[in-house]
Formats: C-alpha cells, structure tokens, sequence
C-alpha cells in the first residue's frame, strides 16, 4: 500500500531557541502560568521503564512530564489543567515531545522511546507539517525513527478514525511505531484497535491492580489476550504495583509490563532491572489464580433439546385440536399463536380431560380452543439462563412443569420444551458448574485442580499435592443429618483456607468430603500439621454433648455393623513433585490419591508418599480427583438420635 500524501505545505526549518528546538508554527502567547513555563523552557522529561516479562529486561521507556520543582505546574495533572484553561493544549504537547526527545538523545539511552500524543494533535501536526516534520524533529534529536512508539492518548475523542488512520499509516511508513494507551473502556477503542492495527496496546491499570484477588479482572484480561492474538498486538499491563499482581500477569503470558514495582519515573533511565524483580520473572513458582466466588456461573443451556410441535391459533376450535392430539400422541402440548408469537399453551391432560366431559362436544367442541388454555405460558428465549429455568422448578405455580415451556427466538416461536428435560438440563448444568466451583464450599472444583497441576508441571515448579480426606465422616453424616455433615465441610475447607498462603498456594474441593492441596510454600509440612491439629480440635464442637463425653459416636459401618466410631479426623497424604517428572494432571492426582490411602492406613493426620520407582506401580485406589464424585446413599442408625435431618440421604 502506498503512503498517503497530504495537501501540506513545504515544512520551514527547524527554529532554535536556546536548549530547546520549537517549531516555527508554535507560538506561546498569552501571560498565563503555562505560557510562562513554555516560553522559559521549563518543561522536566522524566522516563519510566516498559519490563519485556518473558526476558525479564528493560524494553523500552515511556517518556513523562513534569513542570518546574516546586511550582504550582509541577505535576501532569496541574499542566494539564492549565492547558484546558490557557488553551495551550497542541503548544504543550508539541513541546513535551520536543524536550522530551532532547534528552532522550543526549542520554544516549537504550531501548524504544514511548511519547504521549493525543490523537487530535497528532492529526493536526501530521496534516499541517507532514509526516517530516516528526522526522525533522528525531534527526535533529539524533533518535531513528524505528525507536519511537507514538502513544496515543485520549482515543475515545476521535472524532475521524478514517483520517486518524491515514495519518498514522504515513507516520508507519517510516518507521514510526503506533501504540493505544489506557485501552479498556469505550467501544471507540475496540474500532481504533481493529482499524489502527497499533503495534502495541496498553492496558488501562484498573484491570491490573489486584489483579490477584479479583478473578473479574483476570478474565477481562484473558478475553484482551484473545483480542490481541487476533490483531497480532503485543500488550503492556500498565500499573503493575505489587509481585502478587506480577505473577499473576507473568503467568498469563503478558509481553510487557509498567508500573512502581520496576521503576517510577526519573530524569535517567534505567538500564536493567533489580534483584527482586528479576528473580521473581525467573523464578519457577507459579501464581495462584483468583477464582470466582460463586458455584453456578451465569450461563446459557443451548443444548435444551426442543420439540418441533404443530401450533393452533385463536381460531382453531377444541375439536380441531382434540383431533391434534388423538393423531399426536407424543405432544404434551401444543402452543397458541398469534403473529407467529405464543400468546398461550394447551397442556394435552387437562385439555383431554375437559374434552372427555358428557356433552362437552355438542357444547363446546366448536368453540374457541382458547377454551381451556394457560394464557400466562413461561417464555424461555433460545438463549435462556440457567436461573430463568431454576425459576420455573421453584415456582409456587406447578402447571409449568406439567405444561413445559416455549421457546421462543427475539419473540417468535421456536418449539416446546417439557418439564423432563428440564429437570435433566438444569441437574447437567449443575454438574458441570460444581467441576469449576463446589456448591458448598465454593472453591475450585475438578477442572480449576487440574488446570493448575498442568500450570505447575508445564513450569516445572517443585510442589506439594496433597489429598486430605476425613476419617469416620460418613457415620458423623449418617447419625446427624446431612446439614450437619455440610457444617462439618465447611469446617474443613475453612480451616484447610487459613493454613495455605493464597498467593502460592492452591487449594480445590474435588467433591464430598475430598479436598486436594497443592503447596508451593517451603513450609507445607507445618501447614499442614496446624491443619490436621486444628480441624481435629474443631470438629469436636460438632458433635453433641453425649458424643463429646463418650469419645464418639455408636452408628453402622459400610458393611451394616454397630460399632463405635471415634471423633471425625482429617487424614492428609502428600506427595513432592520435582518439576519435569510428570506431564499429566491426572498421574499427580493418582499418586495423591494414593497417598491419602496411606495416611488412612497408617491412621496418621499427615503421611509423606515416597515417589514410586520406574518399574513397580503400587496396588492402590486410584484418585477420584478429577471426577464428580455421586452422592452416597445413607439412613440414619438405629442406635443414632432421631434427627430431623436423618430421613434424608446424604449429600447431594
């Protein structure tokens, strides 16, 4: 593609005044502060390191301003303001990139220079001067034109992106690099990064700090990740305050970073990174994802499976649809349309049953079939919720699940669906929701587990698994009722929460009383003694006072045996894995799982596994870990006190 040419006029030269180089076509007129720190040249570039993560090394500097030490336009903000009120904006930002790449060339600094630009300036600048200009202006500052990324700033005021486009196809053309600054809000940024293609996309900081504990931020994260593979950009988490956040955003595959934790803002740039910051890019621990706090995410059920049924109208009399249903034995019900639109349902029992009455037919059979409708049908769009169909399961008014419901596409009528499938859907729905995040305890199910056992061993990391699982809990569940065995969970996951450092250390709730620990912290071992003794002080309080005074409880065993059956315990196996010796979740999950056998057998709160040599495979269970695991069938024992919860089986 050709460079676009502009109707500009020739550029004069350059004009100099004193240590800073001004255009010709700036004058700063006017008595106000501002004008004043232009025209006595006392603009402070300042320069802020870009980190390349993967190399842990200075990539680049983004080029700041600050006004004179000490005087009311000292900071960015203040320049700026004044520059609203002086109407000095093109002036100042013309003479920021001036003195800005002064010094830079002076400096004799390495890496890419980033300069802040507004959009409308820049338009302005190219149009009046040509892309030359700029190039008059870096070979004058003896800076090449392929270490310049032009920031752009204030994009959400574009006003013209094709002309915008233009300007900054001709400023590519000559080396010049394109960057988007602040990106995160607005669906004008979105446009300019399709349109303006930039090289470079800086992420706004508000998605960056504490990045580590909202999981929201680290999915909005993901999805620019996704959008900059598409459009072939690298991306700049800006903001970056903290090694929590930084190994969050290592972890995701960021190509640079900015912000306090590698260097404010100075008058010399840096030229390499420090110890901390270093090591902790090279280090081979890994962050631990905050996860979403709720079990059922909102989602879609698109895979309701519908009936294609016939559909009647207003018109349509109750021996027409008789006739309907005698020939359709599979309809439940038939929907009534009006403009293609269900406007009422006809549920195939009470139709029927109505039809059937003594001289119903000579009465009624040419009347409308809107007779005996249901004109308040639940209306569920094609892209319905999951809880706009929990909805219909928990409504005071049952006809839905008998009558089904419509499903309709933007209002228009699609196909019936009965209360059988969706009974099914929403339990398949919740299946699936409790393998990213338990419904009891809310933490991370089977498929976060296994997704960061693969984080660890693609790393090579040296970590911990642990399988902790509790003793005699299926006789403490059996003789107080499942709301008490849930309490007993919670108790677990709560203390198993307190004893794991959450920015090294991962804990999931693969199902029931199973959970799995997966330790990066160098003093797991002490962790997970303070778990095992605390869980087995705690649980203790669960149990009624005649079970606290007799040690236990009396409650049968699997096999229908009375016996008595001490305090609940915690049983916790763990297995170190060297980074490299595993390339599957699945082979840490069956070693963990043999481990928590182990420590069950040994009747020990917490049992180290040996690694298993290459030639002999130990005769154990293999781990449920990664699979749902069923609800177990339980009645409460003879020998147990009544319960109100007793009746019920066990969890579900």
């Amino acid at each position: 593609m050709s460079s676009p040419q502009f109707n500009v006029r020739t550029p004069e030269p350059m004009a100099t005044v004193g240590p800073l180089t001004m255009p010709p076509i700036i004058e700063f007129g006017g008595a106000g502060p501002l004008a004043r720190v232009l025209q006595e040249r006392q603009l402070q570039p300042v320069f802020q390191p870009i980190v390349q993560l993967g190399q842990a090394a200075i990539h680049a500097h983004e080029a700041l301003i600050r006004g004179p030490a000490g005087h009311a336009l000292h900071s960015p903000d203040a320049l700026l303001a004044a520059a609203a009120t002086e109407q000095l904006g093109y002036e100042l930002e013309i003479a920021c990139i001036v003195v800005q790449l002064q010094a830079w060339g002076r400096l004799k600094a390495a890496g890419r220079l980033f300069l802040n630009i507004s959009a409308a300036v820049l338009i302005e600048w190219v149009l009046t001067r040509g892309p030359q200009g700029l190039l008059n202006l870096l070979s004058s500052a003896g800076v090449l034109p392929r270490m310049i990324v032009l920031e752009i700033t204030e994009h959400e005021r574009v006003t013209d992106m094709d002309l915008l486009a233009e300007v900054v196809q001709a400023l590519r053309s000559k080396g010049v690099a394109l960057a988007l600054d602040d990106f995160g809000d607005g669906r004008s940024s979105l446009r300019l990064w399709s349109q303006l293609r930039p090289e470079i996309v800086k992420i706004d900081k508000y998605f960056i700090q504490h990045i580590s504990e909202h999981a929201d931020k680290l999915k909005t994260v993901r999805a620019l990740l996704q959008i900059a593979a598409i459009f072939d950009t690298e991306l700049v988490a800006e903001g970056v305050e903290n090694a929590q956040d930084l190994r969050v955003l290592r972890d995701l595959g960021l190509t640079f970073g900015q912000g306090y934790h590698f260097g404010r803002p100075a008058s010399v740039p840096l030229d390499k990174l420090d110890r901390a910051a270093t090591q902790l890019l090279t280090e081979r621990e890994i962050a631990v994802f905050p996860q979403l706090g709720k079990a059922v995410p909102d989602g879609h059920l698109n895979k309701l499976p519908l009936l294609e049924a016939p559909t009647v109208t207003a018109k349509n009399t109750n021996d027409e649809v008789a006739a309907l249903f005698l020939a359709r034995p599979d309809l439940h019900a038939v929907a009534v349309l009006e403009d293609g639109r269900p406007v009422a349902i006809l549920n195939r029992l009470h139709f029927m049953n109505e039809y059937a009455k003594l001289y119903y037919r000579d009465l009624s059979g040419r009347k409308s079939c809107m007779l005996n409708a249901n004109t308040q049908p639940r209306l569920i769009e094609k892209n319905h919720r999951v809880d706009d169909l929990v909805g219909i399961l928990t409504s005071e008014d049952q006809r839905y699940l008998a009558d089904g419901f419509i499903v309709t596409d933007n209002g228009r009528y699609v196909g019936l669906g009965t209360g059988d499938q969706l009974v099914r859907s929403v339990t398949e729905a919740r299946i699936e929701a409790a393998r990213h995040a338990n419904p009891l305890t809310f933490l991370p199910g089977n498929i976060p587990i296994s997704q960061h056992i693969e984080r660890l061993l693609k790393k090579q990391s040296r970590f911990v698994a642990c399988y902790a699982d509790l003793n005699n809990f299926k006789p403490f569940n059996d003789c107080y009722g499942y709301w008490r065995g849930d309490e007993m969970i919670r108790l677990m996951a709560h203390i198993a929460k307190q004893h794991c450092d959450p920015q090294r250390d991962f804990l999931g709730h693969v199902g029931g009383d199973d959970f799995i620990l997966l330790f990066q912290s160098p003093d797991w071992r002490q962790r997970c003694e303070r778990l095992v003794e605390e869980f087995n002080s705690q649980s203790v309080t669960l149990f009624d006072e005649a079970a606290r005074q007799a040690g236990g409880i009396h409650a049968e065993d699997r096999h229908g045996v009375a016996r008595f059956f001490p305090f609940t315990t915690v049983a916790v196996g763990a297995v170190v894995i060297e980074g490299g010796e595993f390339s599957q979740a699945e082979e840490v999950a069956n070693l963990a799982a043999l481990a928590k056998h182990d420590a069950k057998q040994a009747g020990s709160g917490l049992f180290e596994r040996s690694q298993p040599s290459q030639t002999a495979t130990p005769a154990a269970p293999t781990a449920p870990a990664l699979a749902p695991a069923p609800p177990a069938e339980s009645s409460p024992p003879a020998s147990c006190p009544p319960h109100p919860d007793s009746a019920h089986p066990a969890r579900p």
